[in-house]
């Protein structure tokens, strides 16, 4: 790596309290988050009941960065790496623009966030121009990461935009549309057979134990068989500042109410606990009175969460790994801690659902108009499931994002 350019915030591990300038995790092996990120003030409602100050200036031009206060990092504009991203639709599920019924919707009841008109056809954008851009202020001239295919691609276009050498680990059998989006960004897919945690540790094995630390640089490039940084959507904190302001679109465009529930795809949990960071630090700056409960959609047969907090019945109800959610299937989620204290905090809960029921609701998906790939299927039919099992009431305000487009089946 390259030297940083100037001051950037660092890093703190919340397991031994250590701090650091930059390092992918700490010594300790927890991953680490920014020191003190950034809240602003809020302020109370007036006696009309309206709220004033520095979230009335939000600006919806300005896509995700809009919510620069919030975010840890990109202070310097100039250091921002962006596709103009963010600010995605909130449509109302089961109707058109005009309140109307539409005639192939299945009454979901819910809000969805169409998550899959970014970019590269993602929501893992929100979090590659937090990643890309923390890796411009650092100086950095190469990274890696690995992924199933949406992050992979995220990063790599990304990377091309700040004109930052890329290598991307992914799996063997990654589909080939993803595999196209990495290459023609200019980075290096790097195939790897084996499991999803297999892919992680080859990337891992070729940093080095040392590589990430940009106070011992030289040492950590003498150990390591490839001397990048890791731009890693599970373990990288840039990445979760990012995927927050899904939180935060999602407010400002409910006029600063938040809903009673959002339900998200659930796998290594960036999505899910970048919404629980974001609600959590806005109901901190004042901006909205309570953080909604967060409900995870897993891939039954690979439900880590489920498995813990119900036993491994409730994880593998059919009895076989539900292969259409490819994006999902982590066994061991980086941050499995974080995403059960933030089950546990906000009154939510895990599910998994089966293929055969992820494949109905993608086929109800796409009759009402919404082209998702099938990954984003699971958390519309965990949303189905939770109001049958009336754990959300038929009359709850719910919010669930559309994650990724169509066109990459």
């Amino acid at each position: 790596m390259a030297a940083d350019r100037g001051l950037v915030r660092g890093l703190v591990c919340p397991e031994c309290g250590a701090t650091v300038r930059d390092r992918w995790r700490c010594e300790c092996g927890a991953p680490l988050e920014f020191v003190d990120p950034p809240i602003p003030e809020g302020s109370p409602p007036d006696a009309e009941g309206e709220r004033r100050g520095e979230r009335d200036a939000i600006d919806a031009r300005n896509g995700l960065w809009a919510f620069e206060s919030f975010l840890a990092v990109g202070d310097d504009p100039t250091d921002r790496v962006t596709l103009g991203e963010g600010m995605t639709p909130l449509v109302d599920a089961d109707g058109d623009a005009n309140g109307t019924e539409s005639p192939d919707a299945d009454d979901w009841n819910a809000a969805f966030k169409l998550e899959y008109v970014f970019p590269t056809g993602s929501f893992k954008d929100r979090g590659a121009t937090t990643t890309l851009t923390r890796a411009r202020e650092l100086g950095v001239e190469r990274v890696v990461e690995d992924s199933s295919g949406n992050a992979g691609a995220a990063i790599a276009t990304y990377a091309a935009r700040a004109g930052i050498d890329a290598a991307v680990y992914v799996p063997a059998d990654v589909k080939e549309s993803k595999l196209r989006a990495i290459r023609r960004a200019g980075a290096e897919p790097i195939r790897i057979e084996g499991s999803r945690a297999d892919v992680t540790e080859a990337c891992v094995a070729a940093l080095g134990e040392g590589s990430g630390d940009s106070e011992n640089e030289a040492e950590s490039e003498a150990d390591s068989a490839d001397p990048a940084w890791y731009a890693s959507h599970a373990w990288n904190p840039a990445f979760f500042e990012g995927t927050a302001t899904v939180a935060y679109e999602i407010a400002f465009q409910r006029g600063w109410e938040a809903p009673d529930a959002v339900v998200t795809p659930l796998g290594h949990g960036t999505l899910f606990l970048g919404a629980y960071r974001g609600f959590r630090r806005l109901e901190r700056a004042g901006w909205i009175d309570k953080v909604p409960r967060l409900f995870g959609a897993q891939a039954a047969g690979v439900a880590p969460i489920v498995r813990e907090l119900h036993g491994v019945d409730a994880a593998d109800p059919a009895g076989r790994v539900n292969a259409a959610a490819d994006g999902i299937q982590i066994a061991e989620p980086v941050r499995k801690r974080e995403i059960l204290d933030a089950i546990a905090d906000t009154d939510g809960d895990a599910l998994a659902v089966t293929q055969a029921a992820a494949e109905r609701e993608l086929d109800r998906l796409h009759a009402a108009g919404f082209y998702t790939e099938p990954t984003c299927a699971v958390a519309p039919a965990a949303l189905r499931e939770l109001r049958e099992r009336e754990v959300l009431a038929r009359d709850a305000d719910v919010v669930v994002p559309l994650t990724g487009s169509g066109l990459k089946s």
